[in-house]
């Protein structure tokens, strides 16, 4: 392999690490401010994300054109999928403080391991596609990934705390 690939897996590996360290942190505290940090990812996400489209359609001496609708459609039944994976994972619990906070999932860091796993696997999979087109199919998986996780991890803390 060659070290573009390296760097890669290795980025991936902090990134894992990073995500399951956080989770493990993260259960020990409450969640402050209505729950907004849960949702914030999907909007500073959809920024980050419009700035790249923004940029993939100035590279000089290369056209920009969208994946084909089934390729879209494809991305976005996967970003669902592991959306849904991840939401089912995902819960809270409201303790004897009043407070709401994450429940252990003792799976939670197999989940995210066999997603990253498979997304890695896909894009090794597809990397015949033209770089563009890559690029947006990928931002259209994670984007909607996160958005059904988040969005769903949103709705699971604000029924939380609506109880008892």
């Amino acid at each position: 392999m060659n070290m573009e690939v390296w760097i890669i897996y290795g980025i991936v590996a902090v990134i894992i690490g990073l995500i399951i360290w956080l989770k493990v942190k993260g259960g020990n505290k409450p969640i402050r401010r209505k729950g907004i940090g849960i949702v914030l990812p999907v909007f500073a996400l959809l920024l980050v994300f419009g700035f790249s489209l923004n940029s993939l359609a100035h590279i000089p001496n290369h056209p920009f054109h969208l994946p084909a609708i089934w390729e879209l459609l494809c991305a976005g039944v996967l970003g669902v999928a592991f959306g849904s994976i991840m939401l089912y994972h995902t819960g809270y619990e409201k303790r004897e403080d009043g407070f709401v906070y994450a429940k252990k999932n003792k799976n939670f860091k197999y989940v995210i391991i066999a997603v990253i796993v498979i997304r890695l696997a896909l894009s090794q999979y597809f990397k015949g596609l033209d770089y563009t087109e890559f690029t947006v199919l990928t931002m259209v998986l994670a984007y909607l990934y996160i958005c059904v996780w988040r969005i769903g991890s949103y709705l699971k803390y604000r029924k939380v705390c609506k109880s008892a």
